[in-house]
């Protein structure tokens, strides 16, 4: 049997590198670990840390294609995040300028949630601890 120690990282492919870059920075407050541009490629690869760790692989490709739907397309359904105050970084995203849904409780856990979206739609979900 194989044994997994941990998620290494996400990689996702944006449309606008510089929106997706100001999302992920600015107001979900990710840090840069390092960005390189492939001119080759005309591509970016943008890996980001939360709290240190490095989590998530932001690329840019020049026209990829579009989600198909939203969230039930088959590949990643959401990127969730773990909160310690579910209202406060409610609040956040929407200070932000970006939308936000109610908050909502899991039927099954008990614990509160609420989604908001990337600038490529890609759906992110906040649960609170």
């Amino acid at each position: 049997m194989i044994h997994l120690n941990k998620v290494h990282h996400i990689a996702l492919i944006c449309t606008d590198y510089t929106k997706s870059k100001q999302f992920y920075i600015g107001i979900l407050g990710l840090t840069i670990i390092q960005e390189i541009y492939r001119e080759e490629r005309d591509s970016y690869k943008l890996d980001l840390a939360l709290n240190g760790n490095f989590i998530l692989e932001l690329f840019s490709f020049p026209n990829p294609p579009k989600r198909v739907t939203s969230p039930e397309a088959a590949g990643l359904r959401h990127l969730a995040f773990e909160v310690n105050n579910i209202q406060e970084t409610r609040k956040h995203i929407l200070e932000q300028g970006c939308i936000a849904e109610d908050i909502r409780i899991d039927e099954y856990t008990q614990k509160k949630f609420f989604f908001t979206a990337d600038p490529d739609d890609l759906p992110i979900e906040f649960y609170e601890n």
